[in-house]
C-alpha cells in the first residue's frame, strides 16, 4: 500500500489520523437521564438559532407515520378516529399502537430487503428470515452477524445466507463478482464504498486505502455457493496464506490477512495437514466441510465492534424516518464528507450500541422527536432561503417520495372496500403457512394461495413500473415516463377505478351531496378533509359528468392517486 520511499513516520501519522476519526464519539450516553428524542432535538435546534417549521398538522403527521411505520396510508376509519381524538397524547399512543402491530416488522423487513438486496431477485427463505427476526425484535448486530456468517444448520436463520449467495451467482460467462460483493458489504454494513480502492489507494478519498479493500476481500475470496443444499448456503475454502496484491501505480508486492477497513489485520490460523476441519468434507454428499478457522466467522464476530458499524445503521435508520442521512451519500463515511451533525451521529450510534441495537426502540425515539413531527410547509422567513440548506438543517420536514411498496399498499388501501385489503398480511403468511390437516382447511388454504399469487404478481407489476434498477441504492424515487404510463394504462389499476361491491368508487357514487363525496374521497385517499375550494372543484366535475357518474368518480380517484400529494409522505 505504501511507496517504499515514504518515511514510516508519515505512514503512522496517516493511520493514526484515521483511527482518531473512528474514535470520535465512542463514549456511551447511558448516564444521561433525558430520553434520546429530547437530546436529538437539542442537538438539532442548538446550532440553528433560527426559525423552524411548526408542528405538522394531525393529518400530516398521521399519514407520515403510517407510511413510515407500517408502509401504507391509514384507512378512512383509522384516519377519522385519529383526527377526531382530542387526547393530548394521541401521537405517542399512535406511535406505540403502530409499532405493536404485525405490520411494523413487515414494513421494516421490506425496508431492509430493499436496502440490502437493492432490488435483486428475492428468495422466500431470505424474506422469511427478515420477517421472523424483526418480529422477534432481534438486535441489528445479531442479524448482521448472521448475514455475515450464515449457519446453514440453523433452520431459523439459514435464510440469512442469501445476501452473500445471491452475489456469488454467475451471470453468463462472467466470473463470480467478488469485487461487487466486497463493495456491497462495505457500503451496506459500514457505510464505506471501497470499489475504487481495489487496484490502488482511492484517488479522491484519502481515507480509503487499497489495503482496506483487500483486507475485506480476504473474508469473501474463499467463499462459494454450496451445491449440496436446496436453500441458500455458503461454502468456504481452506485459507493458509494472506491475500497478495500490488498497486497499479506502485507495483510493490503487498499482502494482508482478513481485516475490516481501518482496523488491525486478523492472523490467519493454520493447522497440521488433516486437522483443518472440525467437520471434514464429504465427496459423496458434496458437503464442503466446516473449517476450524473461518474468515466469515471472524467477520461476523468482529463486525459489531467496528465504530462505523453503529454509525452506518444509525445513519440509515435516520434516513428512513427523516428522508436524508446525516451523512449523505449513505455509503460515503470519511473525514472529507463529515456528518451534517457530527455530535448527533455519534450520539445515535452510541445509543444504539448501548441499547443492544434495538431498532424498534430507536425508531420510536426518532418518531417522538420534534424534528420528525415538523411540518413540511416552509415558513415564510425560509421561503427565499436555499432549499438544500433547509433540508440539511432539518428546519422543515423533508418530503419523501413513496417507495414502490408504500405506493402499492396505499393504492390498495385507498381503492379497496370498506375494510383494508391487508396485502402485507397475505404476503407475510405465504412464508409462514403450515400444512393443512383437514379438507376444509385445505380449501381455505388453496383460496389463500391463489390470492397470495395474485398479490405477489401485483407487487412485481408495480415494481417493474416504479422501482429503481437492480443493484443500485434506492435512495430516492424520481418521476419517470414509465411510471406515468403505468398509472395511465395499467388494466388492473384502471379496473380498481370502476364501481365494484363496496370499493371507493362505489361508495362515492351513492353520496348525493358534493361535500359528502369530497369528505369520503379526500379522507380515504389523502387522509385529510378537503378544502372549500376542492369541494367546489369536485362539484363542478361531477355536474359536468352527470351522465357518466361512475366514470366521473373514477376520474376523481385517479386524479388524487396520481397527484404529488399522494406520491410523497407529507
Amino acid at each position: 500500500m505504501w511507496p517504499g520511499d515514504v518515511p514510516i513516520v508519515f505512514r503512522r501519522i496517516s493511520i493514526l489520523s484515521v483511527f482518531a476519526w473512528l474514535a470520535v464519539g465512542t463514549t456511551a450516553y447511558a448516564d444521561d437521564p433525558n430520553p434520546l428524542h429530547e437530546r436529538i432535538d437539542d442537538l438539532i435546534q442548538e446550532p440553528l438559532k433560527a426559525v423552524v417549521a411548526g408542528p405538522a398538522s394531525d393529518a400530516e403527521f398521521m399519514r407520515r407515520l403510517y407510511l413510515d411505520l407500517i408502509g401504507r396510508i391509514p384507512s378512512r376509519t383509522e384516519a377519522s378516529e385519529f383526527l377526531n381524538d382530542a387526547s393530548s397524547n394521541k401521537r405517542t399512543l399512535l406511535i406505540d399502537r403502530l409499532m405493536a402491530s404485525d405490520d411494523f416488522p413487515d414494513r421494516l423487513a421490506n425496508v431492509l430487503d430493499v436496502m440490502l438486496m437493492e432490488r435483486m431477485e428475492g428468495h422466500d427463505e431470505w424474506r422469511a428470515y427478515l420477517r421472523a427476526a424483526l418480529k422477534a425484535n432481534r438486535p441489528w448486530h445479531v442479524m448482521a452477524g448472521e448475514i455475515a456468517s450464515p449457519d446453514s444448520e440453523n433452520e431459523a436463520t439459514r435464510g440469512s445466507a442469501f445476501f452473500i449467495s445471491k452475489r456469488l451467482e454467475k451471470y453468463g460467462q462472467n466470473p463470480t463478482d467478488y469485487p461487487g460483493l466486497v463493495r456491497d458489504f462495505g457500503r451496506l454494513f459500514l457505510g464505506v464504498d471501497l470499489q475504487c480502492a481495489q487496484c490502488h489507494d482511492h484517488l479522491f478519498v484519502d481515507d480509503y486505502k487499497q489495503a482496506d479493500y483487500q483486507g475485506l476481500f480476504a473474508f469473501f475470496g474463499p467463499t462459494s455457493i454450496r451445491r449440496d443444499l436446496t436453500y441458500p448456503a455458503i461454502a468456504e475454502k481452506l485459507v493458509t496464506d494472506k491475500v497478495a496484491y500490488k498497486s497499479v501505480f506502485i507495483m510493490a508486492d503487498e499482502q494482508t490477512g482478513p481485516r475490516l477497513p481501518f482496523r488491525e489485520e486478523i492472523e490467519v490460523q493454520t493447522f497440521p495437514k488433516g486437522e483443518e476441519y472440525s467437520q471434514p468434507p464429504d465427496g459423496k454428499t458434496r458437503f464442503p466441510g466446516k473449517l476450524k478457522f473461518s474468515p466469515l466467522s471472524e467477520l461476523g464476530k468482529r463486525l459489531p465492534d467496528h465504530p462505523l458499524f453503529r454509525k452506518n445503521i444509525a445513519n440509515r435508520l435516520w434516513w428512513v424516518m427523516m428522508g436524508r442521512g446525516l451523512v449523505t451519500p449513505l455509503d460515503q463515511h470519511h473525514r472529507e464528507n463529515p456528518a451534517s451533525h457530527p455530535d448527533l451521529l455519534n450520539l445515535l450510534g452510541d445509543e444504539l450500541s448501548v441499547r443492544d441495537y434495538d431498532m424498534r426502540w430507536f425508531l420510536r425515539e426518532l418518531a417522538l422527536t420534534r424534528a420528525y413531527q415538523r411540518s413540511s410547509l416552509i415558513p415564510e422567513p425560509l421561503q427565499d432561503a436555499d432549499a438544500n440548506g433547509n433540508l440539511s438543517t432539518y428546519q422543515i420536514a423533508i418530503e419523501k417520495p413513496l417507495s414502490t411498496e408504500q405506493f402499492l399498499f396505499s393504492v390498495v388501501q385507498a381503492v379497496g372496500d370498506g375494510e383494508a385489503v391487508d396485502m402485507q398480511t397475505e404476503l407475510r403468511d405465504s412464508a409462514e403457512d403450515v400444512e393443512s390437516t383437514t379438507e376444509e382447511e385445505a380449501i381455505v388454504r388453496n383460496a389463500s394461495d391463489a390470492l397470495r399469487e395474485q398479490l405477489t404478481e401485483l407487487k412485481a407489476r408495480f415494481s417493474k413500473a416504479i422501482a429503481g434498477p437492480p443493484r443500485q441504492p434506492e435512495i430516492d424515487h424520481q418521476p419517470s415516463v414509465k411510471a406515468a404510463l403505468f398509472l395511465l394504462n395499467d388494466d388492473v389499476l384502471l379496473r380498481w377505478l370502476e364501481p365494484d361491491s363496496d370499493n371507493l368508487v362505489a361508495r362515492l357514487m351513492i353520496q348525493d351531496e358534493p361535500q359528502m363525496v369530497a369528505d369520503e374521497l379526500y379522507l380515504t385517499v389523502l387522509s385529510r378533509f378537503p378544502t372549500d375550494e376542492e369541494v367546489t372543484d369536485l362539484a363542478d366535475h361531477l355536474s359536468n359528468g352527470s351522465d357518466e357518474r361512475a366514470k366521473a368518480c373514477g376520474q376523481l380517484v385517479w386524479g388524487l392517486l396520481a397527484s404529488t400529494e399522494f406520491c410523497v409522505n407529507h
